[in-house]
């Protein structure tokens, strides 16, 4: 298998994404972290950001543009639903 595959990258990077999703919104659903509701979320968008970074150092592009395009379509969705202006 390629390593360095598009498709890839969008699994990797929404691996964390999703279960972080998954655990705050059914498990831990009215839990609140210094009463920002968003905290958790940043905190693995910050992870898959260090993932692009350890990808692109590996020389495999096309798996960091995936990780990239399900980091910012998550923190789209962060966003929308979670953060209130």
């Amino acid at each position: 298998m390629n390593r360095n595959n598009f498709y890839l990258g969008l699994g990797i990077g929404a691996v964390l994404p999703s279960i972080t999703w998954i655990v705050f919104n059914y498990v831990a659903k009215d839990m609140v972290i210094m009463n920002k509701p968003a905290v958790p979320y940043l905190i693995a968008i910050a992870i898959n950001l260090i993932l692009v970074r350890v990808f692109h150092r590996k020389q495999a592009d096309q798996t960091s543009r995936g990780i990239i395009v399900i980091t910012f379509a998550f923190m789209i969705l962060v966003f929308l639903t979670r953060i209130r202006l």
